[in-house]
């Protein structure tokens, strides 16, 4: 999401790094980024027996999910200047930190409100890694080495949430519900102290944020309609998908009278989908185009969308159609994602990190609003139904929007 590289902090020459290797090993790169995505939804599967240990209905628990998102969409423009005045490392050290503590908080949470609350705290440190970890790339890796890393993250990014529910209920069902809190307290513990003895410093820091600077960026991002097209319309077609993942287990186990230890399986098809989508985007990008390649993903994201409230409301609704519908509507996020997001923070050249900031900020913030809204009323397939197709509509005006007053669109 985040790659704040664009503002006063530089990347530290080889000579400035001689007590530590240039490169931050992928794999801790991977881990940091997945500490934020992994709890998005890891703790889904346990919302309806936490909701009965605190006493909470369902709208009060998916506000654990949904201010989560919105967590995460704060940090998406805190840690790119921070990380420029203090440094990579101490940045995420903090952000490190703050998850880590936050998760001892929701684990021994005796009520829904601070549940919500450390939750919420709890995404804002582990936006670090995602934030920070493109970030660290683009310091250190050529372009071209850089794409292939920053695949990877993606991918980590995309999944991360899909996954989560398979190891949420694998926890769930064998050590209780706390446990899920609990491995995320001690993930970030892992990531502190991977990040304090082996990740390398990747940029000078410049001692000061510069605010002004900073802040004429984003006004200029926000004046760009085909900025501002591409992120509400990236995030629309992306991140709406997070509704019917936290409505899941309600439409499931509750409507559609499944166990709830099938829930889990049916989400993490959701990898296989998104998986395909990115390893197609790959593979086609350079015949097809990012323009076409964007467009035609996000109808299939709108197909799929519309098919689940068609389905819901004339009365089809059972696990076969509704993960079908899905999973077409997922199969166009793993499209979509990559090429929404080249198209966006390539607008300004000279504002690549504060673009790529405030896109993962609207991404997250749509995120966190459509789980939100998927949690009102009585009929959670209904409402995750209506939360898709209507994102997917929205994100194709935004994205057509977007192509008009871009002038790349010959890419």
């Amino acid at each position: 999401m985040t790659d704040p590289t664009s503002s006063t902090a530089r990347p530290a020459s080889p000579t400035e790094m001689t007590t530590a290797p240039a490169v931050p090993a992928l794999w801790m790169l991977v881990m940091i980024t997945l500490a934020g995505t992994l709890a998005m939804h890891i703790f889904v599967p346990a919302l309806p027996i936490a909701g009965e240990a605190l006493h909470a209905d369902n709208a009060q628990m998916q506000l654990t999910i949904s201010l989560y998102i919105l967590g995460l969409a704060l940090g998406q423009l805190f840690y790119g200047p921070l990380s420029d005045a203090l440094g990579r490392r101490p940045a995420l050290m903090l952000g490190m930190a703050i998850y880590s503590i936050a998760g001892i908080v929701a684990w021994r949470a005796q009520s829904v409100e601070m549940l919500i609350a450390a939750r919420f705290f709890q995404a804002f440190g582990g936006c670090a890694g995602l934030a920070l970890g493109r970030a660290m790339i683009r310091d250190t890796a050529a372009p071209d080495r850089a794409v292939q890393r920053l695949a990877v993250l993606n991918l980590v990014v995309a999944i991360g949430p899909a996954m989560a529910p398979l190891i949420g209920s694998l926890l769930t069902s064998t050590l209780g519900w706390r446990t899920v809190l609990l491995a995320l307290c001690l993930m970030g513990v892992g990531n502190l102290l991977f990040v304090w003895r082996l990740m390398p410093e990747t940029a000078r820091a410049t001692g000061r944020i510069n605010l002004p600077n900073l802040a004429h960026e984003y006004r200029t991002l926000l004046r760009s309609p085909a900025f501002i097209g591409y992120a509400i319309g990236g995030g629309c077609v992306t991140t709406a998908m997070f509704a019917f993942v936290a409505s899941a287990p309600f439409i499931f186990v509750e409507q559609l009278g499944k166990p709830a230890s099938h829930v889990a399986y049916y989400l993490s098809l959701l990898i296989l989908s998104i998986s395909l989508g990115n390893f197609i985007t790959n593979r086609t990008i350079h015949r097809i185009g990012l323009v076409r390649l964007m467009l035609a993903a996000s109808l299939l994201s709108l197909t799929g969308g519309l098919s689940m409230l068609v389905i819901v409301l004339a009365g089809w609704a059972s696990a076969v159609t509704l993960e079908a519908s899905v999973l077409l509507f997922t199969f166009g996020v793993g499209m979509t994602g990559p090429t929404a997001l080249t198209l966006a923070v390539g607008i300004n050249p000279k504002v690549v990190g504060s673009a790529a900031g405030l896109y993962g900020f609207a991404q997250m913030g749509i995120g966190a609003l459509c789980t939100a809204l998927a949690g009102l009323g009585d009929d959670p397939a209904l409402g995750a139904a209506l939360v898709l197709a209507g994102a997917a509509v929205i994100g194709q005006f935004a994205l057509r929007t977007a192509l008009r007053f871009d002038s790349q669109q010959s890419r």
